[in-house]
């Protein structure tokens, strides 16, 4: 019986010593907790993330906006690059700054904050997604560059073949002249037909082409009906050119609809800098938060000028 009293009398010796040693690391870890330097150390290591997000924030906008100005697929895609690894150092602080902030009950509000900026880098991070994928094509240039390259450089050869037909045969030269300069008139279509966003003035930019290309083809087969020239190997070659040119107008009327680039900046100067100016809005209010939280034993959150 003895025994068994005594044994009761550890355990319960064991448990005020344990309750104790709570009671001792609840202490500690409030008083710790309320040590103004350790709450000033805390604070500025919060301030540091979101300077830093703000920072990464900046250069994701800054490599985006460089990838959509870009002028070559190499340096698109390299500066795309740059814009999601920056991006992604922004998630990555976002997520260690939601584990520093109370859950709710700041009187400062800095978990409202976090989720209002959560909110706009979402929204920052689907426009983004969209913008680079749009920006790395670059159809624009590339249709820039047939047009003013091969599609010019075949036209010229037909230009020269039929300006070499050589008669003064007025019928002959008058369906030269109007072959030659309707085929010149599409190729002028063309550059505004690559600048344009809207789709209905790109389909009215496509009919007049229509109606040169119809030109076009008019005349060349007027020459071709004339027993004179029918056999002209000028006209031959004309024909080939021509038919070379419709090819390369076909593929850059369809670089020309996707319109990646005239897309890409679009967004980049409008969808794009209205959501940056929100999320920056968003971190400096945070930012301000932190600053202003009250610190035991400090007259305020923020410093005070010495007067």
């Amino acid at each position: 019986m003895k025994t068994k009293t005594g044994i009761n009398d550890v355990l319960w010796m064991l448990a005020g010593v344990a309750v104790l040693l709570v009671c001792l690391l609840m202490v500690f870890h409030f008083h710790k907790n309320q040590d103004p330097a350790a709450q000033v150390a805390f604070k500025a290591r919060r301030v540091e993330l979101v300077d830093r997000m703000q920072l990464d924030l900046a250069s994701a906008s800054e490599a985006e906006k460089s990838a959509v100005l870009a002028i070559t697929d190499e340096d698109s895609l390299t500066f795309a690059d740059q814009a999601r690894a920056a991006s992604a150092k922004v998630e990555q602080g976002r997520r260690e700054l939601g584990e520093l902030l109370p859950v709710s009950g700041s009187p400062t509000g800095e978990p409202e904050l976090l989720a209002q900026f959560s909110t706009a880098f979402a929204e920052f991070q689907r426009i983004d997604k969209e913008l680079l994928a749009l920006a790395v094509k670059n159809t624009n240039l590339k249709a820039y560059s047939l047009a003013f390259g091969p599609a010019a450089t075949v036209l010229k050869a037909m230009d020269a073949a039929l300006a070499r037909l050589t008669t003064e045969d007025a019928q002959v030269l008058r369906f030269a002249d109007h072959a030659r300069i309707a085929a010149w008139r599409l190729l002028t279509l063309i550059p505004p037909h690559i600048a344009e966003e809207d789709e209905n003035k790109e389909d009215a930019l496509e009919a007049l082409m229509a109606i040169e290309d119809a030109k076009v083809h008019q005349c060349l087969d007027g020459l071709a009906a004339l027993p004179k020239i029918s056999s002209n190997p000028e006209l031959t070659t004309a024909r080939t050119r021509y038919a070379d040119f419709t090819q390369i107008k076909t593929r850059i009327i369809a670089l020309s609809r996707e319109n990646s680039n005239v897309r890409s900046l679009s967004i980049s100067l409008n969808q794009k800098r209205k959501i940056m100016l929100v999320c920056q809005d968003a971190l400096s209010a945070l930012r301000q938060a932190i600053l202003a939280e009250p610190i035991a034993g400090l007259t305020s959150g923020t410093p005070v000028r010495p007067r």
